[in-house]
């Protein structure tokens, strides 16, 4: 189990167990006046107290069980200490009673004590109550709570079967996945708890203000757990795969009462892929001119149940982005981008159906060269030419559209210079080496937007 405290519940926790009066509980040095009440706000093992014998709570014992109450201190204790004293004893044999009791309790709080594991056997019922204790005065005892010792989880795991989601092959996708959960004949499970995932999630109960137990059903969670129809029975799931094809496992384990879990039994099966489809107007788009996509249903996904939505995700551009489209009535949709990845641009993108089934992912890319060409009438790319002191001509030219300037540099180390583009978006610069040997010229191009494109080096070598 896991449980939660508010800052205050720790606060007067520790001010118990340091023996330190907090502020608003403060109690005169006098004697206990008014009447001492039996505790109230009853708890065991963080669940509700049961108060009919015939409908105990189911409860694991094997290492004592958490019992609880506020004490019944309606005025002051004079200084005295306050505690509460609980006694447990079997159903079926009131005489052997086994006492427990909280010596430092603080007035206006819980104060939980652990009935041992010795004294609650497995399988048998017991009643429980509790009693307020201020110095040598006690209260009335509350009224019983009635627990069933439960550590045995369900004999065997249970049984999962599918009608639309054959085991152990490939299947057609597009609609929820229907399960029928079985107990294998467990007569105690109550319900069960699954998961796509192989760990399953904990049953918890917050602590609320003064250290109340805030317990809820755990089945009202119904994206990990649904109740068997009876006691020892079955439950139907009607579930949407995490994605949209490939192998599935779903994780089942059946819970008793007392919320002890089985050996976990799994569901494997396969779904063909029902991804959509992605169409540029042209084959190979333009960088950075925008360009409209189509997007189609997979056929047999849209029979089963009409697409009508699209998740739409970039990747590699200046500005990655993920948004949705609303499908039309046939399923299709358009959408209209402008690719401006330095090296190119990929699209994923999903559908989603009516019935809530989401595709897996459909992969369209388009690879771009941004950097600039460039040439030199005396200093050949990978090759030899001139010499020192010899000038030589470099032109760049555009790959893309829209270039307004170049950025160079030589040999990485020099200031980096930038020279317009002229009318045809060509620049050329005019280099004299003032060594010989191996050279490396690095360019790049910027665009009327600002944008920096991919650069480029280009080697030569000095005679």
């Amino acid at each position: 189990m896991l449980f939660g405290a508010r800052p205050r519940t720790v606060l007067a926790s520790l001010g118990a167990a340091l023996g330190l009066t907090l502020a608003g509980a403060a109690i005169p040095a006098h004697a206990v006046d008014g009447t001492l009440t039996p505790p109230t706000h009853l708890f065991n093992g963080y669940r509700h107290c049961a108060t009919d014998a015939d409908r105990p709570s189911y409860l694991s014992a094997r290492e004592g069980l958490v019992v609880e109450g506020i004490p019944g201190v309606t005025e002051n204790t004079g200084g005295s200490r306050v505690g509460v004293r609980y006694q447990v004893w079997p159903v079926a044999d009131p005489s052997k009673t086994t006492t427990v009791t909280r010596e430092h309790a603080t007035p206006g709080f819980e104060a939980p004590a652990t009935l041992p594991a010795g004294a609650l056997a497995d399988g048998q019922s017991y009643a429980w109550q509790a009693q307020t204790v201020v110095g040598g005065a006690v209260s009335d005892w509350s009224a019983p709570c009635y627990v069933a010792v439960d550590n045995s989880r369900p004999a065997k795991a249970p049984t999962i079967t599918s009608s639309n989601y054959a085991a152990g092959t490939w299947n057609e996708g597009g609609e929820p996945v229907e399960f029928t959960l079985g107990a294998n004949g467990a007569a105690d499970v109550e319900g069960f708890v699954f998961s796509w995932q192989q760990g399953f999630p904990v049953i918890g109960t917050t602590i609320g203000d003064y250290g109340i137990p805030q317990p809820v059903d755990p089945y009202a969670d119904t994206k990990y757990r649904v109740r068997a129809d009876t006691l020892g029975g079955s439950a139907t799931l009607s579930l949407v795969p995490p994605t949209g094809s490939g192998p599935m496992t779903l994780w089942v384990r059946s819970l008793d009462r007392a919320y002890n879990g089985s050996e976990i039994a799994r569901y494997d099966f396969f779904i063909k892929s029902t991804a959509p489809s992605i169409s540029p107007a042209v084959p190979e788009p333009e960088f950075g001119q925008p360009t409209e996509f189509t997007l189609r249903p997979d056929p047999g996904l849209q029979a089963k149940s009409p697409v009508v939505s699209y998740s739409v995700e970039t990747i590699g551009g200046q500005s990655d982005r993920t948004f949705d489209i609303t499908a039309r009535a046939d399923g299709t949709a358009a959408v209209e981008l402008a690719l401006d990845g330095l090296y190119g641009e990929s699209l994923l993108v999903t559908s989603k159906s009516a019935n809530g089934w989401v595709s897996d992912r459909a992969w369209w890319g388009v690879s771009y060269d941004t950097a600039p060409s460039v040439s030199s009438d005396i200093y050949p790319e990978d090759g030899s030419g001139g010499g020192v002191g010899v000038p030589g001509t470099f032109t760049f030219t555009p790959k893309v559209k829209d270039v307004v300037s170049y950025t160079y540099t030589f040999n990485n180390g020099d200031p980096e210079v930038t020279v317009p583009a002229g009318a045809d978006h060509n620049a050329s610069i005019e280099w004299t080496p003032t060594t010989d040997g191996w050279h490396d010229l690095t360019v790049y191009a910027t665009t009327r937007s600002g944008l920096q494109l991919a650069p480029y080096d280009y080697f030569f070598t000095v005679n």
